[in-house]
């Protein structure tokens, strides 16, 4: 068989089992180009030709790892429609090597990604007589019909022992039928109802429900050896040959025969099933026992017992009850129904014995039938823990118990699941009285048998394109009814259990939940949650937005996700988890790179917001220009009543030193946002925002360090000596190596200072903010945005101990009027303040020696045109129109005047403030210049604490009105 090779080797699964199915087929194949390789021969006799395309196969959606066969890697979208952009080069790989991810985001450590041992391909494998239908058999029918079945008659009568056995069978045919459905859609894997109920609800239910199903399961073990126990006590009581006293010589055989089950067990499944087998036999033997004992004449002993064979008229006084003190419908029905799922609820059994040997043919054949039914379900049960406890460890649930994973032998064998399960076996089996936990036990198996029937309808109801069971025979509603039966019995059978086993498995569904394990199985869970924010968002496009539901919905231009932490930090704090946040980077350049870039940061920058708690969602857009590319996700971003209508951007720092083109999208950008109706917050901080030059060095000597590991490691695991791969590539990797190392080596004393304060300011915002105030400089009213996101602050966690004080504008000689009517305003509004300062001097001209510094910021940018004659002044702003004309300095001196006095009372009133909010000033467009307006915002906001400077769209986001 040849397969196509790329990257210098060939990409074998270690998983794969080439007796389930075969991989396709490769030839050598000769094109008329006078090439010559390997190819599909479907592909070839298909089309005629040569084609990077392939025809639709299995192997193109196994799971990396998967067990029955090589995953296949059909070429990506971009290597068809960019292969020949790039000389034709075609270099696909066929099949993938298992790199720790599993496809679609399904994590290569689950129960379909598992890498068996090398001998795998001498795994014992069941069909489904050997492997399901015999051991329910034993299990069910011995138990029922040994233990059980007489003691209902007896008590119930026939006419409503009938009625119980139907009710019982109406659960666990729903029940049946449920697990039908979920086992035909798609491959199910080891662990049982675990596997069944964790795909499909997700790892909170499965991780509940299989802790509990593996130790129902280790109990059970007990329970069933007691009941044999006692069997063999019983008759070493009728022979006098008591060992030491009725319940130590239980211990004693219990113990013995648990350590001759495990030893069956831990020999191996082929064993274990040959042993069913035989059980079985004897099983079948003994029923078929019974059935000749009906019909032998009654001996007068056995008539004076109450059995007299077919009697119509004993028949018929038996059809009513005749319950015995403290019995009735109910508890009979408690007792028989968890013998109807296989669960032996108490384990004296000695008179059921009795009852059953005097009313069949051969009494041994009796003794031998509860031998092979306990003996049965004993085996089966302490074969089921291990696997289940193996299946849930695998998954990486509970971290503390991945040491129960590992696997020994061809079939994979938990043999530290059945230790485990082995200790717990014993530890019950000495305690003695196993009727006091049985209660639990059995509701354990309840409560998974609820949840398969929930995962059915879950699943069903949810309408996922992937819910396509092969079995038809299945009603969603159905399934519910089966949850809610299951959950009823619970109860009937005993109400203190109930309560018990829903308080497990609500603890350890908190757990799973607050943990969150790194899995994705594409759950119904997952899926009932997108069609219910699908009917939500619709539901609100329905309705229109009222100013006392406005709240503040972020677009952050943060770059990626880890580029501006503080900007990001402060965004996340006016969203929290109660409004919509988008962090947003624009990929500027030619858009085959960009996208490559942006694709290749997806995915990353996401699961980066998830890992760090913040509360926020990725987008990203390529564009020829960042003011484009803004503009793109200013109107197209949200969706219906959920889209952002705050636009936050940080202070563009160097704005002297930019190019003309980067200041013009930088102030384009902020018109944009005007023009399109957004609440505008810039944020600026004296140290900068931007970490991304730290972040990247971080990530290029973290990648050096992963790769030298990799190389030290073959290196070693060769005895020093490379080869294979690492042979081929070790020269270049240690020039790569050395690049990068001298380009991420230790920056100067000056600027490695200079990055430890940039760092220290980023995560300003991130941690809780020490007493002090947030001084709100509401100057001109926007509808009152400036007044509510520093409101909101101050509600979060982070934000308590920091206090509004309130700073206006007023006119000189009616300060008090002013401070009372702003009082006024915001006692209407619910909004307390520390403080509220009116600012009568803002109008006076501001200090020489601060127009002197906007002087000289705005001399480079200034065309003085002034002292040129008219033809000359008009070519000199035809050449650089950008400049600050001597006519709009003239022009807007006053409003130029007032954002440097502005800044001077901020210094005198807030410079010790742990944020300053500021009303931003607006530049009319085509009349105030670009450098002009950034002159503004600089001056505005130089050498203060951090500053927000915000400007709302002027309609109200508060109200004083009910």
């Amino acid at each position: 068989m040849e397969r196509l090779k790329s990257n210098g080797g060939e990409h074998i699964n270690p998983a794969y089992d080439s007796t389930l199915d075969e991989p396709p087929v490769y030839e050598e194949a000769n094109f008329s180009n006078g090439e010559h390789r390997a190819v599909r021969a479907s592909v070839v006799s298909a089309f005629g030709h040569d084609t990077l395309d392939r025809v639709p196969n299995i192997d193109f959606y196994r799971n990396a790892g998967s067990m029955s066969g090589h995953r296949a890697v059909r070429p990506s979208l971009q290597e068809l429609h960019d292969v020949f952009q790039k000389n034709g080069a075609i270099s696909v790989l066929d099949t993938a090597e298992d790199d720790g991810d599993g496809s679609d985001g399904t994590p290569s450590n689950d129960l379909e990604s598992a890498v068996p041992t090398d001998d795998s391909e001498g795994a014992v494998k069941f069909g489904w007589i050997r492997g399901v239908l015999v051991r329910c058999m034993l299990n069910i029918w011995g138990v029922m019909l040994f233990i059980r079945l007489s003691w209902v008659f007896g008590q119930a009568g026939w006419g409503l022992g009938i009625v119980v056995i139907a009710l019982s069978c109406v659960v666990t045919t729903i029940t049946g039928l449920s697990m039908s459905a979920i086992c035909t859609n798609g491959v199910v894997r080891g662990g049982g109802a675990y596997y069944l109920i964790s795909r499909s609800l997700g790892p909170e239910f499965g991780g509940s429900i299989g802790l509990i199903f593996a130790f129902a399961n280790a109990v059970a073990v007990a329970m069933y050896v007691v009941g044999f126990a006692e069997t063999v006590v019983d008759l070493l009581k009728d022979n006098d040959a008591i060992m030491v006293d009725e319940i130590n010589d239980i211990r004693i055989v219990g113990c013995i025969t648990v350590v001759l089950l495990l030893a069956l067990s831990v020999a191996g499944m082929e064993w274990e099933a040959k042993a069913q087998i035989l059980l079985l036999v004897v099983l079948l033997v003994a029923i078929a026992n019974v059935f000749v004992g009906t019909v032998i004449p009654a001996t007068t002993d056995k008539k004076s017992k109450g059995f007299f064979n077919y009697d119509s008229k004993v028949f018929l006084e038996n059809f009513t009850p005749s319950f015995t003190e403290n019995e009735n419908f109910f508890s009979v029905f408690s007792i028989f129904f968890p013998a109807a799922t296989g669960i032996l609820a108490g384990a004296n059994i000695s008179g059921d014995l009795r009852v059953m040997t005097m009313v069949s043919g051969f009494g041994p054949l009796i003794i031998a039938g509860t031998f092979s039914a306990t003996l049965s379900s004993a085996l089966a049960s302490l074969v089921s823990a291990p696997k289940v406890f193996q299946a849930l460890c695998k998954d990486n649930i509970y971290k503390i118990l991945h040491f129960f994973a590992k696997g020994y032998g061809k079939n994979n064998e938990p043999i530290r699941g059945y230790v485990l399960t082995f200790i717990i076996s014993v530890a019950f089996i000495l305690v003695g009285n196993l009727n006091t936990i049985a209660p639990i036990i059995s509701n354990f198996f309840l409560a998974s048998y609820a949840l398969v029937n929930f995962s059915c309808f879950h699943a069903s109801y949810a309408k996922s394109p992937g819910w396509r069971p092969a079995y038809k025979y299945y009603n969603m509603w159905l399934s519910l009814l089966g949850a809610l039966l299951c959950c009823v019995v619970m109860f009937v059978i005993n109400w203190w259990a109930a309560l018990i086993t829903y308080g497990i498995e609500i603890l350890l569904y908190i757990y799973v939940k607050v943990k969150k394990p790194d899995v994705n199985w594409g759950s119904s869970t997952q899926a009932v949650t997108f069609v219910s924010a699908v009917n939500n968002a619709l539901s609100l496009s329905g309705v229109e937005d009222h100013v006392k539901n406005f709240r503040p919905q972020i677009l952050a231009l943060s770059g990626s996700a880890r580029a501006r932490p503080a900007l990001l930090d402060l965004a996340h704090s006016l969203s929290k988890n109660y409004g919509l946040c988008l962090s947003c980077e624009v990929f500027v350049g030619p858009r085959s790179e960009a996208l490559e870039e942006m694709n290749a940061g997806m995915e990353k920058n996401q699961l980066w917001l998830q890992k760090t708690k913040r509360k926020a969602f990725y987008a990203a857009v390529t564009c020829d220009n960042f003011r484009e590319g803004t503009k793109c996700l200013l109107q197209a971003s949200g969706l219906g009543r959920m889209k952002p209508n705050t636009l936050m951007v940080g202070f563009q720092r160097n704005w002297r030193t930019a190019s003309t083109e980067a200041v013009q999208n930088y102030v384009g950008i902020l018109h944009d946002a005007f023009d399109f109706e957004y609440g505008t917050v810039m944020l600026r901080m004296d140290q900068g925002l931007d970490v991304s030059h730290i972040v990247e060095a971080e990530e290029e000597m973290l990648k050096a360090a992963k790769e030298q590991q990799a190389l030290d490691n073959e290196m070693m695991s060769n005895g020093g000596k490379a080869r294979g791969l690492f042979r081929k590539s070790r020269k270049s990797s240690q020039q790569v190596l050395t690049t990068r190392v001298s380009v991420c080596g230790p920056p100067p004393p000056q600027v490695a200072k200079m990055n430890e304060r940039l760092l220290e300011a980023s995560a300003q915002f991130y941690k809780k903010q020490p007493k002090g105030t947030i001084d709100v400089w509401w100057l001109f009213d926007d509808g009152g945005l400036t007044l509510l996101l520093p409101y909101i602050l101050t509600t979060r966690k982070k934000w308590k101990d920091s206090k509004l004080r309130i700073f206006i504008a007023g006119q000189p000689g009616r300060c008090e009027l002013d401070k009372q009517e702003m009082k006024s305003l915001l006692h209407k509004f619910r909004i307390t303040c520390s403080d509220i300062n009116v600012i009568d001097d803002i109008h006076v001209q501001p200090r020489a020696d601060s127009l002197k510094k906007l002087e000289e910021m705005i001399k480079p940018f200034c065309l003085h045109e002034g002292s040129k004659d008219t033809a000359q002044a008009e070519a000199m702003r035809k050449e650089q129109p950008w400049k600050i004309t001597d006519k709009e300095l003239s022009t807007f001196e006053e409003k130029t005047n007032l954002q440097v006095r502005l800044n001077e009372v901020l210094q005198e009133n807030s410079k010790s403030a742990n944020l300053i909010v500021v009303s931003m000033p607006i530049a009319r467009k085509g009349s105030v210049s670009d450098f002009l307006y950034m002159a503004w915002l600089d001056i505005l906001t130089k050498d203060l604490p951090p500053t927000l400077v915000i400007r709302g769209n002027h309609k109200s986001v508060l109200t004083f009105y009910s």
